[in-house]
Formats: C-alpha cells, structure tokens, sequence
C-alpha cells in the first residue's frame, strides 16, 4: 500500500527576488549612525538647512528613545553594524534606457518597465538609497499633478515639503520614527489638484540590494479636494546572512471629498526588520483605502493608521499576512475617530505555517466627539500546522455611547467539513484544500491590480499535496 504524504505547504518561492546584484555603490556611509554620518547624508544631497536641523533634532530623540517593550524582541538589531546610506552607481533618470543594465535587469526581473507600459500613469523605482529612475505621462503634468522623487520635492516644492514632513508622524512617535528623520533617502512625493481623478495608478518600487544595509525611504502624498488616486508601492530585497533594516515613512493627507487607495505588497528577504510607520489624515467625507499584503521579512511591526479630522471621513483597511518559518509578523491597523460620523473597517487575514508567528494588532479610538461613529474590525487568521503560532490583539477605547463599535476574530484550521463538501462536488482532496486557501487569501487580492494579484498569489505559492496533516 503507498504511504500517504501529510500537507505539504511550501514556502514562498523567492527565487527572482533573491538574485544579488554586485555592490557597485558610488558611495556609502560608514557602518553605525553619528551626528557626523547624519551630516554627511545631509551634505551629499546638498539640503536646505532646515532639514539638518531636523536630522539632527531627530538623532537627538533616537538616542533618548527606548526600544518599545511591546511586540517582538528587537534586541538582536545592532545599529553599529547598519550601514545607513548606500548610493548607487548612477543618478535619477527619466529615460529607462538610460538607468545602468545591472539596475535595469534587477527592475526588468521584477517585472516594473512592463508594468509602467500597461497600466501605470507614472514610475519611480528606487535602488538602495535614492531613486534611480522616474517617469510620468504628459497629460498629468498638463492636469497639475507632481509626482517626483522627495529630493527634488524638498528642493523644488519646499513650501508644501517643509510644511508637512513628518508632521503626521513626528520624530517623537517612536524610536524608529526618529531613527528615520534623521537618516531618511529616497521616496516619493505626491500632489494631486483639487478635482483631479487620476484613471491610472501610479506606482513606487523600492528595491534593496547592498548587504547589511538599511533603507528609509520617506513618501508623502497629498490629495485635494474632490480629487482621486491611486498609488502602489512594492518592495523587494534579497536574501543575506546578516540584518537589514527597513524604517520607512508614510504620509498621506486626504482633503476634503478627495479619495487615496493606497496598495502595498512588502516582500521583504527574511533576513530583514520591517520597522515601517504609515500614517493618514483624512479630511470631511474624505476617504482613505488601504490594501495591504506582507510578505517576507524576519521582523515585521507594521500598522497603517488613519486619523478621521473632518466629519464623514472614511477610513478601509484590507490586508493579509503571511509567516513562516523564522519569521515574526506582528501587523495590523489603527484609527482614531476624531470627528462625528465617521466611519472604519478593519479586515485582516494571517497563514502561518511551519513555526511562524503572526500577530494582529489593532487599535480603535473614538473621541468623545465623534458621536454617530461606525467601525468594524473583522480578524481571522489560518493556521497550517501546530507548530505555528498567531495572535489577536484588537484595542478598543471607545470615550461617547453614540457609537456603533464591531469586532469579530476567528483562528482556524482548513475545515474537515469544508474540505469534504468539496469533494462531494467534484474536487480531489488536494484540490478543495487550495480552493480554500486561495478563497482565504481572495477578498485582499481581488482588491490589487491585476498584476499584483498575480504576483501576491505567487508569493504565497501553496503547493497541496497528500492528505490533511
């Protein structure tokens, strides 16, 4: 009689993501983090002095601010062997033809060029530490639109730069909130006029290369009023066997009746901290989106927020997770009801397998006036084996009784049952267990692109085989 294999269920296959290109950088900091390596960063991109100060200020509030005493242990993450600015070998350009081929053939891989040629209205890939190439079409630029990398932004559009860097998430917030005023490179910056509906997506890719470096990439985006877009961001890195860290920063300001969809996929090599903060200010009956998949990563403490300042306002987060062996995905969503009738979802989904702990973390507040307050918080996590392990965490502070307040986890199994009516339709064993999979992974990736949802449905790559384990 044949043996019968238990569930297989394979990792993500990383195996474009991990090819290395050689470390050909113009320039680098010397490992560890200096007021004097702070300077150097400040210098090499030739600031305003305004934003020294501010790097400088924010070293100052690193080195006073603990390491949280909450979520996964970060004691293993050594600043003195951080390199913290990598320069490549060439400048930003706008012609793709133009970016150096070992650049060029890392984005080819990933898919990005293609992309732009399809479906995008406007590109930015950055390369270790600073953007290498940007695009966008003629008949934005000709509606208003800026979208740029934040170099030129703090140079270019200073008023709006200066006037919103790090106001929604101050150095102040949290260690690595610090760590990244002082030692952010890179990023994109955004502005989209009143009553301008982008009909296209624009996109950010960050790609990291250099070995036991960092990337703090800051991107700030700005929707006025009545106007729509859409912006996505992907990340990528390969795999080394010493740390990286990732700290970057989101900002984003919905105005008034305005809209931003916001879609993330982070696949980040498992030899990485995701130290990421995301932030939202969203204005009356505006409207924030998030969607969300991580993937990748050793650490991950990730929890896009959305302040709801103007009646009406609207924040949705969708996201899923995804934890295996050696990793630690602690991610999940906060909002601050700050304004009578707003409104919030929350829906997160987690896979853990083979040793990996998934954590969702969430937090909802409502001020005592934001009467009329709707929210939603649905959790629900999968679990592949009994050597993985995943967690709920919801936090509620609700401070009126004119609040409607939902809240609803569930931690499972593939259903017996599920699997069984299945097969009663049709379907082998094997089969109905990656319909369900997939069913689990559906209400994130039929909300991407198309192009992302393929590529979020290859990161997760379950491969069934056998019977149930």
């Amino acid at each position: 009689m044949e043996k019968q294999q238990k569930t297989q269920i394979d990792d993500i296959n990383r195996k474009i993501y991990d090819i290395k290109d050689e470390d050909t950088n113009n320039y680098k900091t010397d490992k560890g983090l200096t007021s004097d390596i702070v300077k150097e960063i400040s210098r090499q991109k030739n600031e305003p002095e305004w934003m020294l100060n501010h790097r400088l200020k924010s070293l100052e509030i690193y080195n006073k601010t603990p390491l949280p005493t909450w979520g996964p242990s970060l004691n293993e993450l050594n600043m003195k062997q951080i390199v913290t600015y990598v320069k490549p070998n060439t400048k930003m350009k706008s012609d793709w033809n133009e970016v150096p081929d070992y650049i060029k053939n890392t984005f080819e891989r990933l898919g990005i060029p293609k992309a732009e040629r399809e479906s995008l209205a406007g590109v930015g890939a950055q390369y270790d530490s600073e953007v290498v190439y940007h695009n966008i079409k003629k008949e934005l630029l000709n509606q208003g639109v800026i979208y740029t990398d934040m170099e030129t932004a703090v140079k270019e559009h200073e008023d709006i730069v200066r006037e919103l860097f790090m106001k929604l998430v101050p150095p102040t917030d949290h260690k690595f909130a610090a760590l990244h005023g002082a030692v952010w490179s890179g990023g994109s910056f955004v502005y989209v006029p009143e009553g301008v509906k982008l009909s296209i997506p624009l996109q950010s890719y960050f790609r990291l290369n250099a070995p036991g470096a960092g990337q703090f990439e800051h991107t700030l985006i700005v929707v006025e009023k009545g106007a729509y877009a859409h912006f996505i961001e992907g990340c990528s890195a390969p795999k080394y066997n010493i740390l990286n860290l990732h700290a970057g920063c989101v900002e984003l300001y919905v105005r008034e009746g305005a809209t931003l969809r916001y879609s993330t996929i982070e696949n980040w090599s498992k030899n990485m901290m995701n130290l990421n903060t995301k932030r939202a200010l969203v204005e009356k009956n505006g409207n924030i989106q998030w969607i969300s998949g991580t993937f990748g990563s050793h650490i991950t403490m990730l929890y896009p927020s959305s302040i709801l300042k103007g009646e009406g306002a609207k924040s949705e987060f969708n996201g899923i997770s995804f934890a295996s062996k050696e990793q630690n995905l602690d991610t999940g969503a906060k909002v601050v009801h700050a304004a009578p009738n707003t409104f919030s979802t929350i829906k997160s989904r987690s896979i853990a397998k083979n040793g990996g702990i998934s954590v969702y973390r969430s937090s909802v507040n409502v001020m005592p006036e934001a009467t009329g307050t709707k929210s939603s918080v649905i959790c629900e996590s999968l679990m592949m084996d009994n050597s993985s392990r995943t967690d709920t965490i919801p936090a509620m502070d609700i401070r009126n009784n004119k609040a409607d307040i939902g809240h609803e986890a569930k931690i499972g199994r593939i259903s017996d049952e599920a699997v069984f009516y299945l097969m009663t339709r049709g379907l082998t064993e094997e089969q109905s267990k990656a319909m369900i999979v997939r069913g689990f992974a559906e209400p994130v990736a039929k909300e991407l692109p198309l192009e992302y949802a393929v590529e979020m449905n290859r990161l997760i790559s379950l491969e069934l085989e056998g019977t149930i384990g």
